[in-house]
């Protein structure tokens, strides 16, 4: 069995996987912040309501862009599939973005107690799973996509646990967005 050297060109560097953790755990404690001890600017809602709705339309692009993008790797289609990764990359990065301004806004929407079966499934099913995927995920798609530097043998092997991790965050995403609209 041979090893690879930590620099070898066919591996990521360590000190670029522990800077990438580090920035993914420092977003994600920002993003818990923000979601669950940062007063909303706008407690009426009324602000840009409509983020909640872009904010699943982005996620069920990102699924398509990535159920897309698996397929053209299966036929080996390699420019294909960069560019549906690339594309998947822009609207998880834009839902981001809309998620932060949303969560600034309005702060965290509460699935009503109305309704305890459906909301235990919201909560334990769908939502805690999400999320500890989703900070999971961040630093799982940066690393992957690094690993495109010359090191497919890495991005191959990482890209394994990636993508049906970002594919399920995805998903669970419009389900947790449709979810919240239904029951409210």
């Amino acid at each position: 069995m041979t090893t690879l050297a930590t620099n070898s060109p066919t591996r990521t560097p360590p000190s670029v996987i522990a800077t990438i953790i580090a920035i993914s755990a420092v977003a994600s404690l920002f993003l818990a912040w923000l979601v669950y001890y940062h007063a909303p600017v706008d407690t009426s809602g009324s602000t840009l309501s409509f983020l909640p709705a872009v904010e699943a339309a982005l996620n069920a692009l990102c699924a398509v862009f990535l159920i897309v993008g698996y397929r053209y790797i299966i036929r080996r289609e390699i420019i294909k599939h960069r560019n549906s990764m690339f594309g998947a990359f822009i609207v998880s990065s834009g839902f981001l973005v809309l998620y932060i301004l949303n969560k600034a806004l309005h702060g965290e929407q509460l699935f009503p107690k109305a309704y305890p079966t459906a909301r235990f499934i919201y909560l334990w099913v769908l939502l805690a799973p999400h999320i500890l995927l989703a900070v999971l995920c961040l630093p799982m798609i940066l690393i992957t996509f690094l690993s495109l530097t010359g090191r497919f043998p890495a991005h191959r092997k990482l890209a394994r646990w990636t993508y049906p991790i970002w594919l399920y965050v995805s998903v669970s995403g419009v389900v947790v967005y449709a979810m919240l609209a239904f029951y409210r």
